[in-house]
């Protein structure tokens, strides 16, 4: 038996922008809507079809976008550190700047040489014990 021939009606008219829309959608995505020729309605199916593309590609577009992280610059702070006892002051530069001529003039060694200072200060004893560089150990009177 022969299989019977479909006929296509007359009726079933698509657009110039259907057409283009089918082209387009072969690709990898899925097929979009079609748009028939009759005034507002076609108004409408294309505002639909714009709304659909837009939504893809919102959604695509946030996708590959990392998350944006915000930098907060902190405010420079400005601190001192001041030592009083037994009626003589001490700041803390003023400290760093003993430690420095201690390497330089005691230690004999070059300022620019110089990458660490830590101090400890011990009023009592009334002294300043110092670690230059990691290594070389000490103390000085204040």
């Amino acid at each position: 038996m022969a299989a019977p021939k479909k006929t296509v009606k007359p009726a079933d008219k698509l657009t110039e922008n259907t057409v283009k829309a089918e082209t387009a959608g072969s690709r990898t995505e899925a097929p979009k809507a079609e748009v028939k020729a009759s005034g507002t309605e076609a108004k409408e199916a294309k505002k639909e079809v714009k709304k659909e593309e837009t939504q893809k590609t919102a959604r695509k577009s946030t996708a590959k976008k990392p998350a944006a992280r915000k930098t907060v610059k902190k405010a420079d702070q400005k601190t001192a550190v001041h030592i009083q006892f037994a009626g003589k002051s001490y700041s803390q530069e003023e400290l760093i700047k003993i430690a420095q001529d201690v390497w330089k003039y005691d230690l004999k060694q070059k300022v620019r040489e110089l990458a660490s200072i830590d101090l400890y200060v011990k009023p009592e004893e009334n002294k300043v014990y110092y670690v230059m560089n990691q290594e070389f150990t000490g103390f000085f009177n204040i």
